[in-house]
């Protein structure tokens, strides 16, 4: 029987996933010790399984699946697969789980070990970009701990691949994995099961590897205790933009976005959030008490996607900071598709050219037409979410894009932006 028969509650319950001990003791002492069974009986993994389809976790990568339901997948493969910990934080504006696993690594891995007792995987594969040195050295710290301590069944491993942000997509990782590219493979949707080879993988970000430690461990009524009855639990949100203090925050689904986007302390007025990352959308001031939950955000358009909010305050230029996001993306293209390869620097063009206030019309007539001709054609996903962000925009910032259409930019545009990138974007 899994522990979750009977919860206890975990030491730094008010932020469940950030209020961990680094150390494998601490971490031991808060949440006692990893109980997995890879015998014959298995009674364990119906209980295990059952509990993560009662706890409602979905994904925090971006795609928000259902964690139960993507483990049947994974265990329908049979034994001797690979679970892989995709800790690649593509987006520049996320430290989600960077954060987790300098501060919480055992937790991570805990869950990690967790998912691969349940689906009879043989191996753990943590994907920790090359450049990320300190999220690198404080998880093999972590193994070495576990290694002295004999802790783990089932084997991790760090593996380091190309910082791209197309080579977190789950399948483009798997790929990497198998043959050291970095391209994704067309899915329909996520019910097609990802292989490495002829075996099955399950691939998860660091942030649900953690939610699944703690549901293992305290049952999913400690998760759901949380949260909205149709969207349980916390997650953690990276805030960033023009704010004083950008960072990470837990909070709990069905928070307001103003209320998630004030603890960061935004600089001035706030004009616009992006919320959903660089894939995102953009959400204007009647929209902010939307809660951060998928079927609110739905309504708007929008999605929590990877767990992004970027504030845009009234000095800086909404149509100039799309540029930019837009030009990023058509940069991290994986070159494996016409709608992509070409469409993405084509609509980058477009907007950088209302932007400087050098297109009218003509131009903006032709940006609609290529966000219509590449939105749902590409191999994976990426360019759908760069068209999901510029129709945001577009929709958003009206009134400075009818200024800019007539040859009179506004001023901001000129501003350095509060954005990340990994360099500099010339707009």
């Amino acid at each position: 029987m899994t522990r979750s028969a009977n919860p206890t509650r975990p030491q730094g319950d008010v932020h469940r996933l950030l209020g961990h001990p680094t150390d494998l003791k601490g971490h031991i002492d808060a949440h006692g010790p990893l109980h997995v069974s890879l015998g014959r009986d298995r009674s364990w993994q119906q209980g295990l399984m059952t509990s993560l389809e009662a706890s409602g976790l979905t994904g925090r990568g971006g795609g928000a699946f259902p964690t139960s339901i993507k483990a049947t997948l994974a265990c329908s493969g049979g034994t001797g697969g690979t679970v892989v910990v995709n800790a690649m934080e593509g987006e520049p504006c996320s430290d989600k789980d960077k954060l987790l696993l300098i501060r919480a690594p055992h937790l991570v891995l805990d869950g990690a070990q967790y998912l691969a007792a349940l689906c009879r995987a043989d191996r753990i594969v943590i994907c920790i970009p090359i450049g990320r040195d300190s999220v690198a050295a404080a998880v093999s710290h972590a193994l070495d701990e576990r290694t002295r301590q004999r802790y783990t069944r089932v084997q991790e491993v760090v593996v380091r691949p190309p910082d791209r942000f197309i080579a977190g997509e789950e399948s483009a990782l798997t790929n990497w994995i198998e043959s050291g590219r970095s391209l994704p493979v067309f899915r329909p949707d996520k019910g097609t099961p990802l292989r490495i080879g002829r075996r099955a993988s399950l691939v998860h970000n660091a942030e649900t590897l953690a939610h699944v430690a703690l549901i293992a461990r305290h049952g999913p009524g400690f998760f759901r205790s949380r949260g909205t009855s149709e969207e349980p639990g916390t997650c953690l949100v990276t805030i960033s933009g023009d704010v004083h203090h950008p960072g990470v925050v837990e909070v709990d689904h069905g928070t307001p976005l103003s209320d998630i986007a004030v603890l960061s302390k935004p600089v001035g007025l706030v004009q616009a959030l992006l919320v959903g990352g660089y894939g995102g959308a953009w959400v204007g001031p009647g929209q902010f008490a939307t809660p951060y939950a998928s079927i609110p955000l739905r309504t708007i358009g929008a999605s929590a996607g990877v767990g992004i909010i970027a504030v845009l305050g009234d000095t800086s230029c909404g149509l100039a900071e799309t540029a930019r996001i837009a030009r990023y993306l058509a940069d991290q293209s994986a070159g494996q598709c016409g709608p992509c390869h070409f469409g993405l620097p084509a609509i980058a063009d477009d907007l950088a050219r209302l932007v400087r206030g050098h297109g009218g019309r003509d131009t903006l007539t032709r940006l609609h037409r290529r966000l219509q001709e590449v939105n749902g054609r590409g191999a994976c996903r990426h360019p759908d979410g760069a068209v999901s962000l510029v129709r945001s925009a577009l929709t958003v910032f009206a009134p400075d894009l009818a200024a800019h259409g007539r040859g009179e930019p506004c001023h901001h545009w000129h501003k350095v932006t509060t954005l990340r990138f990994p360099r500099p974007i010339r707009i």
